[in-house]
């Protein structure tokens, strides 16, 4: 697969979503408001490559910070901080990214301020590296989880695009197939951006497993006739107890899953789990501008002054799960204890990471984001 995102010299660039699958265009970031208008318009999208965009928009704005004098270098970057926080309210992935630079800076802020723009730089290869791996350890533990033969329907993308690369759901799919399971994937279309259609399909296509897009509604009558044999999906933020914030419509997928007795399946990294939050009812759930819903290519397809109710995300209690894949294992109900037991487990930097969130400047920017982003015109296509 194209990298989803990665360092071009001095610049990171990121493949441009909103294009694909028509065409495969590179969106240059070239500052720290670039990379946030990225994640904003949804050139760049899913938790965890969200995450990864953070921290390289965090580095490329220490490089212009970086012959400043230390006391304005430190005032400047956590402004920074604050303005990549504010891009989208829901993935977690991208203010644990955020938070895992601040702290950097702030161990190492005895230290001449060009060498710390390095360090952060080399901090976001890492976050990129450890995704993909945390990806293919995600795989390697979810794979068993699915039947050969199998029918597994998934919901938007969470392939190598939503990711550093490979992909969390379909990171699980596509290690089973490399294993020599016969499996064939039903993708759902995700409206109102399509991403199961134009994205998902697009990554199987490529990689020559069967793929068969079907409307949203459609995913009851396919689990009724028994032509489902598992759903595996993505998370955006996962609480404490399990609960699961995901694209608009996982929810009532898992709703039918467990009517209908077929498992369903969450793939995520621990970088996705909030600790801090209790339940899923204290999750921000965006709500995206009503002219994804009424308009495609710009046209208003209703009548003029329709109105429209557009949240990006949903919440899935714990209890419809059967089970949350990370790269740490398969964890199963109840999940206070595995979720906890998962992080016992961690040692050294993965512990303060991926522990409960303790920075005062995440939790006051978090706090005051609105729910409801309008994003600006599609006008930012660079190469």
């Amino acid at each position: 697969m194209i990298p989803t995102i990665e360092w071009h010299g001095r610049n990171v660039r990121m493949i441009d979503q909103r294009k694909l699958p028509a065409r495969i265009r590179w969106y240059v970031c070239r500052s720290h408001r670039d990379v946030i208008r990225a994640i904003r318009e949804m050139v760049i999208r899913g938790a965890p490559a969200i995450g990864i965009a953070a921290a390289m928009g965090l580095a490329i704005g220490a490089r212009g910070l970086a012959a400043r004098k230390p006391g304005r270098f430190f005032s400047e970057f956590e402004q920074m901080a604050r303005e990549v926080l504010a891009a989208r309210p829901t993935a977690v992935n991208l203010q644990w990214a955020v938070e895992r630079m601040l702290a950097l800076v702030r161990d190492l802020r005895d230290r001449p301020v060009d060498r710390i723009a390095e360090a952060l730089r080399r901090e976001s290869v890492s976050i990129l590296e450890e995704d993909v791996a945390a990806n293919r350890a995600m795989g390697a533990f979810g794979a068993g989880l699915l039947p050969d033969p199998a029918v597994v329907l998934t919901h938007c993308n969470a392939g190598a695009l939503a990711t550093g690369g490979y992909g969390t759901a379909l990171g699980v799919i596509r290690t089973a197939v490399s294993a020599g399971k016969r499996i064939s994937v039903v993708a759902g279309e995700t409206r109102p951006w399509l991403q199961g259609l134009r994205l998902t399909s697009f990554e199987l296509i490529a990689e020559g497993i069967p793929v068969t897009v079907i409307a949203d509604s459609a995913a009851g009558y396919m689990m009724r006739s028994s032509r489902i044999d598992a759903v595996v999906t993505g998370a955006d933020r996962i609480a404490a107890n399990g609960d699961v914030a995901n694209k608009i419509g996982t929810y009532q997928l898992a709703v039918l899953a467990r009517a209908n007795g077929i498992p369903f399946y969450v793939a995520a990294p621990l970088s996705t789990i909030d600790r801090s939050i209790s339940t899923g009812d204290s999750i921000p759930v965006e709500e995206r501008p009503a002219s994804e819903i009424t308009a495609i290519g710009g046209r208003c397809l209703g009548p003029s002054g329709v109105q429209a109710f557009n949240p990006a995300f949903d919440i899935t209690p714990a209890e419809y799960i059967d089970a949350i894949v990370t790269e740490k294992g398969v964890l199963r109900p109840p999940y206070e204890d595995s979720i906890s037991g998962a992080f016992n487990h961690l040692t050294g930097s993965d512990a303060h990471f991926h522990g409960e969130r303790e920075n005062d400047l995440c939790r006051e920017v978090v706090s005051s984001i609105p729910l409801s982003l309008a994003a600006p015109p599609d006008n930012l296509e660079k190469t």
